[in-house]
């Protein structure tokens, strides 16, 4: 009977999910809080680099601030440790990560390819919306592909691998192992192959690789190797989707060749954009005037065509991403339109494969790098002949290496602090054109990143938000201040210690102001209702009013219900008694005089009685 493996002392490690050319993905379930989790047990020796593993831990942690329903979701991350058969302990760095059931976009495309024009773009549209928030985050994706989507049950999308591609590509920048395997040739930029700075506008690029082979059932690139399909993209056209499947209408078609345009100025700017035009092309609506640029200006689709043959899934040693598991892209080609083919390309095939080696010393070097082997590197006889030194300065620390392999030489890299783009040689020793025994060793410094970087604006930021973007800037929190009268929902950052648009150092600590939602009420009496309305209104206090009879000026404020001076949660009622003027006061008035009229009686008769004669 065998005993589950426990990383962590919490998460249960079960079955294998799958295996990709840099991990394993198991069934886990965390023990705490009693739930199914996915667990990715990264390879050894990417653990036995510490620079590695320290940017595997920092990636893993902007990750982990990233919350959106498209994206899923990084819980934890680690550090276990297996023993080997002579028995090393060797350390396995593993991150848990939300479990999702379904299958990825990879088993989908190989299940049923090309899928309804409607159904793909829906898909693409959820990746976007991914894209677009961790964009908003600061993180590019640097990797995506099929196999980094997973598609649930209800048909929910889910990215995957958010923060891990940066800390390989990052990682590439110091690691010399040629069999560390970056970057997946079937949907790699144009700048990804060339080596250049990759930002937000890569993943548009990839992510309109992947469009496409949704669409058709193949990517726009195809060749017998991945020099040769990176060669493509820099330099092929891609063809229409719709040469490849009728059922994609004009717009569709538009909107895939404007996110595959090579300049990344040239296409689309962010994932924002992508994602509208998407929409307006499924539901019908017109889509952007630069869309449909670019599908006006576009090559004849046949003859990108022809440039592309079918062929196995290869993978490309450059800078810019990984290759989570190989693409498979031969299964459907067989009922393609063979446009263009030509028996005896093979010859044209090398002719491109030398231009490319020319042009794209990145490549190139790599390439050379097995073919040099081992000779180059070891010391040279006292006697070896003279050599002059290649000029590296300002090319990536891998197009470096190569050259000065090539060269006959033995390149030495230190890291250091400068302003340049990270990876970026920015000196040598000895200098460029200096003649040196052949074999012998040319030192390079590569720059780490500058060792201050400018503080961003967090203000109007949650809590998590503003962490995950300082992480992202090799910056830490440090204290936070609970402040109010902000103006600010509760939670989000209303300042920052250092001040937005300062100068930090590189890992230092940023102190957050944090609004408390509470608001100080102020003090009224004696205002206009009016003035003490718009006063209150700006705090974000809520006013009720009652009106008294007062001598005092009209519809002045008498009272406030609430002090002032007092804290009170944002939204709060305050009932301002207001004063109106009394009612006319009413004159008595005296009613008019009416003359009364005595009756004097009647003179008194006296009878005299009749006289008796």
């Amino acid at each position: 009977m065998t005993s589950t493996r426990l990383l962590g002392g919490r998460y249960e490690v079960g079955e294998l999910l799958g295996r990709g050319g840099m991990a394993e993905v198991h069934l886990g379930h965390d023990t705490r809080l009693s739930r199914p989790v996915a667990i990715k047990m990264l390879r050894s020796d990417l653990a036995r680099d510490t620079q590695f593993l320290n940017r595997f831990r920092r990636e893993a942690q902007s990750a982990a601030g990233l919350n959106h329903a498209s994206i899923v979701a990084v819980y934890d991350s680690g550090e276990d440790h297996a023993i080997e058969s002579g028995g090393a302990s060797v350390p396995v760095p593993y991150i848990v990560m939300e479990y999702v059931e379904g299958r990825t976009l990879r088993e989908l495309l190989n299940a049923s390819s090309p899928l309804d024009p409607a159904e793909a773009a829906r898909i693409t549209e959820g990746i976007l919306d991914a894209l677009a928030y961790s964009h908003r985050m600061g993180i590019v994706h640097r990797d995506i592909k099929p196999a980094n989507v997973m598609i649930g049950p209800q048909g929910q999308i889910k990215v995957m691998d958010f923060g891990i591609a940066r800390a390989v590509a990052d990682a590439n920048a110091t690691m010399t192992q040629t069999q560390a395997v970056i970057g997946t040739a079937q949907y790699l930029s144009p700048e990804q192959a060339q080596g250049h700075h990759v930002d937000a506008r890569s993943d548009l690029y990839s992510t309109g690789c992947l469009l496409f082979e949704l669409l058709t059932g193949r990517p726009p690139f195809q060749a017998d190797s991945p020099v040769a399909i990176a060669y493509q993209h820099v330099g092929q056209p891609p063809p229409r989707p719709s040469t490849l499947n009728p059922a994609v209408d004009p717009a569709l078609d538009a909107v895939v060749l404007h996110a595959l345009a090579k300049d990344r100025d040239a296409r689309y700017q962010d994932a924002t954009a992508f994602r509208a035009d998407l929409q307006a092309a499924r539901l019908g609506r017109p889509i952007s005037d630069a869309a449909r640029g670019t599908a006006g200006s576009a090559a004849d689709p046949t003859v990108a065509l022809a440039a592309a043959t079918p062929a196995a899934a290869t993978t490309v040693f450059a800078t810019g991403g990984y290759a989570e598991r190989p693409e498979p892209v031969g299964s459907n080609t067989a009922s393609l339109p063979a446009i263009g083919h030509d028996p005896d390309d093979e010859p044209r095939k090398r002719r491109g494969l030398a231009y490319f080696l020319l042009v794209l010393a990145v490549l190139g070097a790599l390439v050379l790098l097995g073919v040099a082997g081992k000779a180059l590197l070891d010391r040279p006889p006292t006697d070896a002949p003279k050599v002059a030194v290649p000029t590296v300065i300002d090319l990536p620390q891998a197009a470096a290496e190569a050259k000065i392999r090539a060269a006959g030489l033995v390149p030495e890299a230190t890291q250091v602090a400068s302003p340049k783009e990270i990876g970026v040689v920015v000196d040598q020793n000895p200098g460029a054109d200096e003649q040196v025994a052949s074999g012998s060793k040319v030192g390079i410094s590569v720059s780490s990143g500058p060792d201050t970087v400018e503080l961003p604006d967090l203000k109007g930021f949650t809590q998590d938000e503003a962490t995950a973007r300082l992480a992202n800037l090799d910056l830490k929190v440090g204290t936070i201040k609970q402040v109010d009268d902000t103006g600010l929902d509760k939670g989000k950052v209303f300042t920052t210690s250092p001040g937005a648009g300062e100068d930090v150092a590189v890992g230092s600590a940023v102190n957050l102001n944090v609004s408390s939602g509470k608001v100080t009420v102020p003090d009224v009496v004696g205002k206009t209702r009016n003035e003490a309305a718009d006063i209150l209104g700006e705090l974000g206090l809520s006013v009720k009013t009652s009106y008294i009879d007062s001598t005092e000026p009209e519809n002045s404020v008498l009272k406030q219900s609430i002090k002032a001076k007092t804290k009170v949660e944002d939204g709060s009622t305050i009932t301002l008694t207001i004063a109106q003027p009394p009612p006319p006061t009413q004159t008595p008035t005296t009613p008019p005089t009416t003359a009364t009229t005595t009756t004097e009686p009647p003179p008194s008769t006296t009878t005299a009685p009749p006289t008796t004669p």
